[in-house]
């Protein structure tokens, strides 16, 4: 019995005085803290990723643009399409001051901000607010509607942050993709743009002429983009702006909701738009070639010896044009242009209107000449506002 006492006192006075184990600092989620960093630190430093850092970066350069915009509409006749009464009643239009909304991003601190052309489309007012809360009213340094891009300068700015911009040409397919914006007005809740993430789905990708705008080189993506978001960036995992969103498809064409296949305007684009536009007010579309055309007829197609009834016969070359210079000649007939069959001058015209061409910009013909066909790439003569 004493000795089951003296052993029972013995462990009483190890334990007392035993030191006790030093702090060891907590594994949280596979993140071991710095020493001497606080735990709650640590963790916030572990939900850290390449996205997050990017929209740090780049969120306060995003802007809610809010425009008053004059829209004109149709009256309803009141004859029920009568053609009798409308001939002699017939409706008139009528204008109509409408709110609408979209984004944009801050170029640099004087002010300039880039958006869509169809955000601010008519608009009579257009006031941007920043990540501050802070409002400002802006103008319209130039817009260009079929390239669908507009610049704005802020009339009074201060503290802007500019995106940095990213090369587009070096976009991997699958690599993330952030877009960032104003949809449905949610950026005047907070002042803070709403945040989407997927990946570049596909690159290039040429639409040609929808409505009075023509979508060329166009970045897909699966981040979801919805009304609102039109102007906002979308950008890299290094918080560069690499396209600017600006349309979708959906169950409803190119309106309602998303549903993961939305559309960029390549930033290597918008850096040469915007250029042109802080400089002139207006992108410069004038450009000559040195060629007269007509319309192949099966009467010429016979006399040549053409295996072909329609086609663009070249009627006359101007001396040192870009036509002399490509080695196109008096007498060839064009029967493609960029990869695209030609059969008259009006499928030349749609096919320049279709892929926005301007000077600088090199066009592939497919000719035929004296029994043989020859491929000819021609550059388009830039001409003087």
């Amino acid at each position: 019995m004493k000795k089951t006492l003296v052993i029972l006192l013995l462990a009483s006075l190890a334990a007392c005085s035993a030191p006790e184990p030093e702090h060891v600092p907590q594994i949280v989620a596979g993140f071991v803290p710095a020493p001497g960093e606080p735990a709650q630190q640590a963790i916030s430093r572990s939900r850290e990723t390449a996205i997050t850092r990017a929209v740090r970066k780049v969120s306060d350069s995003v802007v809610g643009i809010n425009v008053v915009q004059v829209r004109e509409y149709q009256a309803r006749s009141p004859f029920g399409g009568d053609p009798f009464f409308e001939f002699f009643f017939p409706t008139r239009p009528y204008r109509q001051h409408v709110k609408s909304l979209g984004s944009g991003f801050v170029l640099d601190e004087e002010g300039y901000v880039l958006t869509n052309e169809h955000v601010v489309n008519n608009a009579v007012e257009i006031k941007v607010t920043l990540t501050d809360g802070s409002e400002h009213l802006a103008d319209i340094v130039g817009l260009d509607q079929v390239a669908d891009i507009a610049l704005l300068k802020i009339r009074e700015p201060k503290n802007l942050k500019p995106v940095t911009f990213g090369d587009s040409d070096q976009l991997i397919i699958g690599e993330w993709v952030i877009a960032l914006g104003n949809p449905f007005g949610l950026f005047d809740l907070n002042a803070k743009p709403t945040v989407t993430v997927g990946v570049v789905s596909a690159v290039d990708q040429d639409f040609g002429k929808l409505d009075e705008h023509v979508y060329k080189d166009m970045i897909q993506t699966d981040a979801s983009i919805n009304q609102g978001n039109s102007g906002g960036p979308l950008v890299n995992a290094l918080g560069e702006v690499i396209g600017m969103n600006t349309f979708i498809f959906s169950g409803g064409g190119r309106s309602g909701g998303s549903i993961g296949v939305g559309f960029a305007i390549p930033s290597n684009r918008l850096k040469k738009l915007v250029a042109e536009l802080r400089k002139y007010g207006k992108i410069n579309r004038s450009f000559s070639t040195g060629l007269q055309m007509d319309d192949l007829t099966p009467y010429m197609a016979r006399y040549l010896g053409a295996p072909v009834s329609r086609g663009v016969i070249i009627t006359n070359i101007s001396k040192g044009s870009p036509a002399e210079k490509a080695g196109l000649k008096v007498y060839d007939i064009i029967l493609e242009m960029n990869g695209i069959s030609v059969k008259s001058t009006n499928d030349i015209f749609a096919i320049i209107a279709d892929s926005d061409l301007r000077g600088g910009d090199v066009i592939r013909f497919k000719i035929w000449r004296d029994g043989e066909v020859l491929s000819v790439s021609m550059k388009l003569k830039k001409e003087k506002l």
